[in-house]
């Protein structure tokens, strides 16, 4: 397996607190970074999975279960064994 790093971003309206961050890490994200920028909460996950699609959908059910929304997945074009045409 390969660790893939990629950030989530969360519904508007989301608001990052200590209770939102404890659900998360109590759903299964203890593999990432929650974090609040301009009003925009996202997550920074290292994530262990057999592929990048299986990592974003864990995380994404993961943040499903914390009672949250994902918008947007985001990878960088850079990362090793991401190629973006």
């Amino acid at each position: 397996m390969r660790i893939y790093d990629f950030t989530l971003e969360l519904s508007a309206g989301t608001e990052l607190t200590e209770g939102l961050g404890n659900s998360l890490f109590e759903a299964g994200c203890d593999d990432g970074s929650p974090g609040s920028c301009e009003g925009v909460v996202s997550i920074d996950f290292h994530r262990e999975a057999e592929s990048l699609e299986a990592a974003i959908r864990s995380a994404i059910a993961d943040v499903q279960k914390a009672g949250c929304t994902v918008v947007k997945a985001e990878i960088e074009a850079d990362a090793p064994g991401i190629h973006v045409a």
